[in-house]
């Protein structure tokens, strides 16, 4: 068997939690490969709404493994918190998730480091969450990080070494740490918490159960656009979100990764500062951000909205070798007359296809106009409800990108799901 990977291809928040969840049942584990706390999975079911931040979203299906990956880093507080008001509903994680050793961790120094580094970059800040990913993957690629094995070993030297290390940063940033003994305490109970699931090696246990016969589907978290080394530079995450970020975020070779689940909306949206071609400041984009509910799942900002973008949906279906596409939210395009979308950029007079190495002021979208549906679809169960101006945006979209949309989402609930 081989992995099947699902990554979104924007700037993240494309509806990836949703979908795990619609496709796990066809699984037998659910595994994240990398980010951190940062990106907040949203699942709405029998009326509840959940946010994951750091468990893959399929450990609703109680049947099912999760696995978190080498590829994730971890903060024993946040999920203590994550998981505990988890289980308060319900869900029994001890039974469905285990953590690879080889994950790091987030250290509470690593959240000031964050937000010392955001304060002295001023304006040219990333706008990042202050969760503290970039300087916990930075001590991972320096080789001075923490990993969740270590919490079996000799755990507390390493701390300790590790903490007094942060603490000269900080103070040469001359960046306040009062409320660390409190945010200190506060994550050791996250570490005790920890202690009670199950570590693995996760690399063996993942390539084990494909020898076994048995079905893997593979989480990114983030957008595409926001991958350390083909995204936005320098307005990235601190990791590889497309498709080879599975194979370094889980152990698994290139030869064993099967289908690529590519999701992105039926709009564009983008959280913090960066570049945004299509972005639009005008009532369209009010009207998208209200009726999208475009407002961060763990940090509650609000998205930048703008038309959908092809140039840049090309550039991540290539670099992600994806075989199927999932659109989301198309309800929230229903009441428009008119959709636009980008099918080029012009700059310096040129027309070009090809996303670029600068994303930089003087790059115009090129748009082509289709007539919008005016029909809502939050309802519909089939393909053959479609509205026929809704058929015609699909085909579109399909031969504008290459590749057969599989899934369409009509709302939030896992219900307001339809595959075609």
């Amino acid at each position: 068997m081989k992995v099947d990977v699902l990554l979104g291809l924007q700037w993240g928040d494309e509806g990836k939690g949703k979908i795990v969840d619609v496709l796990t049942p066809q699984y037998d584990m659910v595994a994240r490969f990398q980010g951190g706390p940062n990106a907040g999975h949203t699942l709405e079911f029998e009326g509840e709404k959940y946010v994951l931040r750091s468990i893959p979203s399929g450990i609703f299906q109680g049947d099912k493994l999760n696995v978190i990956g080498n590829g994730v880093v971890l903060d024993p507080k946040l999920f203590r918190e994550e998981a505990v008001a988890l289980s308060k509903s319900g869900h029994d994680l001890r039974q469905r998730l285990v953590i690879s050793r080889k994950a790091h961790l987030i250290m509470p120094t690593h959240r000031l480091l964050d937000a010392a580094n955001e304060l002295a970059k001023g304006d040219a800040k990333v706008g990042t969450t202050g969760k503290g990913i970039g300087p916990t993957y930075s001590d991972k690629t320096g080789r001075y990080g923490i990993r969740v094995g270590d919490i079996e070993l000799d755990f507390e030297a390493k701390y300790m070494k590790a903490k007094q290390r942060h603490l000269k940063m900080l103070a040469d940033f001359n960046y306040p740490v009062d409320n660390l003994d409190q945010m200190e305490k506060e994550w050791m109970e996250g570490i005790e918490y920890l202690k009670t699931f199950k570590f693995v090696d996760s690399e063996f246990l993942i390539n084990k159960t494909l020898k076994e016969g048995k079905r893997v589907l593979a989480e990114g978290a983030q957008g595409s656009l926001l991958d350390i080394d083909f995204g936005s530079y320098p307005f990235v995450t601190s990791s590889n979100t497309v498709a080879a970020g599975c194979c370094t975020g889980l152990g698994v070779a290139p030869k064993n990764i099967g289908d690529v689940y590519g999701i992105f909306k039926a709009y564009c949206t983008r959280v913090g500062a960066g570049p945004f071609p299509t972005e639009l400041f005008d009532e369209v984009g009010d009207e998208l951000c209200n009726k999208g509910r475009e407002f961060g799942s763990v940090t509650g900002r609000k998205r930048r909205c703008g038309w959908i973008d092809l140039v840049a949906l090309r550039y991540t279906i290539m670099l992600n070798g994806v075989t199927k596409l999932i659109m989301m939210k198309s309800d929230v395009m229903d009441d428009f007359e008119t959709i636009k979308a980008c099918v080029a950029y012009q700059h310096n007079g040129e027309e070009i296809k090809d996303f670029p190495f600068n994303i930089s002021d003087d790059l115009k979208p090129v748009y082509k106009e289709l007539p919008g549906w005016k029909e809502p679809m939050t309802k519909m169960t089939r393909e053959d409800q479609f509205p026929v101006n809704f058929v015609k945006y699909i085909k579109f979209l399909e031969e504008e990108l290459g590749v057969p949309i599989l899934i369409v989402s009509v709302g939030p609930d896992r219900n307001q799901t339809i595959i075609r």
